[in-house]
Order: C-alpha cells, then sequence, then structure tokens
C-alpha cells in the first residue's frame, strides 16, 4: 500500500493555512522555524493579455522510488513498508555540516530541508503520520478552507479522483514516482 496526496489546482487561493497549520501542529513558533515542510508557489503563464496564475502545493510526496532515501550515506532516510510514508532519523543523520545535504540534492521537490544553524538534521513532511491511528488525516488536509487536499492510499485517491499525475508548474519524475493526483483548472491537461 502506498499513502499520497491529492492537490486540486483549481481550488488552492494560495492562503497558506497548510504552512501555519502543519508548523502549529508541529509546535513551531511561527517565524522562527527556517524549515517549510509545505510550499505554496504561485506559477505564472502566458503573455499579456492572456495571463493565468496557478497555486502549486509541494511537500514531500513520498515517492515510490525515493532519491533522497539512496542518496542518505547513514541510512537516516526510509520508506514504511505499511504505507510507502517515507521518514526521516534525525537522530542518524549527520547534519547539514556532515554530507552537505545529498538528499535534498537528490530530491526533485527539494523535500528534505535543514536549518540554518551548524550541523542542523533532516526534516520533512511525514504525513502526520501520527494522526491516522485516531483516524484523521493530515493536518494540512484539515485544515485548507478550500478543501484543496486530501491524504490517503494512493489507489483510492485514484478512484476518487482519477490519475492526472501532472499540474501546472509540476514536473512530474517517472524515476521517483511521487505519490499525488492533481485536478487542474478546468480539469484538462497542464
Amino acid at each position: 500500500m502506498q499513502y499520497g496526496f491529492f492537490f486540486d489546482q483549481s481550488r488552492c487561493s494560495g492562503c497558506y493555512t497548510c504552512i501555519i497549520a502543519c508548523k502549529d501542529w508541529h509546535e513551531w513558533e511561527l517565524g522562527s522555524e527556517p524549515a517549510n515542510w509545505i510550499k505554496v508557489k504561485a506559477v505564472e503563464k502566458g503573455k499579456f493579455p492572456k495571463l493565468s496564475v496557478s497555486q502549486l502545493f509541494t511537500t514531500c510526496l513520498h515517492c515510490a522510488n525515493p532519491p533522497c532515501m539512496d542518496a542518505c550515506p547513514v541510512g537516516a532516510i526510509t520508506k514504511r513498508k505499511e504505507d510507502g510514508i517515507v521518514v526521516t532519523d534525525r537522530e542518524a543523520c549527520l547534519g547539514n555540516t556532515g554530507c552537505d545535504g545529498f538528499c535534498r540534492a537528490a530530491c526533485p521537490y527539494k523535500a528534505p530541508e535543514f536549518g540554518f544553524e551548524s550541523g542542523a538534521k533532516v526534516q520533512k513532511c511525514d504525513l502526520c503520520l501520527d494522526r491516522w491511528p485516531e483516524g484523521k488525516k493530515p493536518i494540512c488536509v484539515e485544515a485548507c478552507p478550500m478543501r484543496a487536499l486530501d491524504a490517503g492510499p494512493l489507489d483510492e485517491l485514484k478512484k476518487k479522483y482519477g490519475n492526472v499525475r501532472s499540474a501546472v508548474g509540476f514536473g512530474f519524475s517517472e524515476e521517483a514516482n511521487p505519490s499525488i493526483i492533481f485536478k487542474l483548472r478546468g480539469g484538462g491537461a497542464p
């Protein structure tokens, strides 16, 4: 089984509630933590007068073949067999001064992050794995006021939303095979 995300690009307004909820859930003082486990970026397309702006949600996409895991020299990044969630062992991590962030360099989505302080350890989204046993989805999903996010077993997400694997501003990595399904503005191809 592989868990993943659904992102409805047609609904996201770029409000950053998912980012704030994530930081709050993990008890980071807002504005103090240099890492963002979630990023929302505005993607501009077109030429005047035919312009468009779409929002793109990215985080760790819990890839089927996570390149970050293979790049880690000490095995501090692993993939859980029961749900495919990619997790980090911050104690095993060599830190930003020990290996130069090989995991971040290998990730096509730059999901692994390090703080700015010397020796900062790797951190990234863990799909709120502590919430699933309580029957709760990740906090970013529950917090989204536009209902642009969902998460769960990838097969169930495909049945519910289809199998669009690309979005405006998103580069799908065939090698990594990220666990995300999209809905686009107008429902068509990007």
